[in-house]
């Protein structure tokens, strides 16, 4: 699914113009960004939790000249889907 796929679901589903329905996806997608930015956790319940990790500085290597590279420590957003989401992914994935 695509933003504009959001967008278009969300239009249908509040009776709102695509527009309307765009403003709307973009807030929501800024309040998250916004909340993140400030370190907050973000918790939709039944739908999962938005936080920022810290990742350590390491050493890696440059994939074409085999170099040894310094990568910075650096903050990334990580998303835990909760309980209800992953039992429902799992019921509609068949048994193994």
């Amino acid at each position: 699914m695509t933003k504009a796929d959001l967008v278009e679901v969300v239009a249908r589903a509040a009776d709102l113009t695509k527009k309307d329905a765009e403003v709307v996806v973009e807030e929501v997608f800024a309040a998250i960004i916004e909340s993140l930015n400030r370190g907050e956790k973000i918790e939709l319940r039944g739908f999962g939790s938005f936080r920022i990790r810290q990742r350590n500085p390491r050493r890696g290597r440059n994939p074409k000249t085999g170099d040894a590279v310094d990568i910075p420590a650096k903050a990334v957003p990580y998303f835990k889907p909760g309980k209800e989401l992953r039992e429902l992914i799992n019921q509609r994935m068949p048994s193994a």
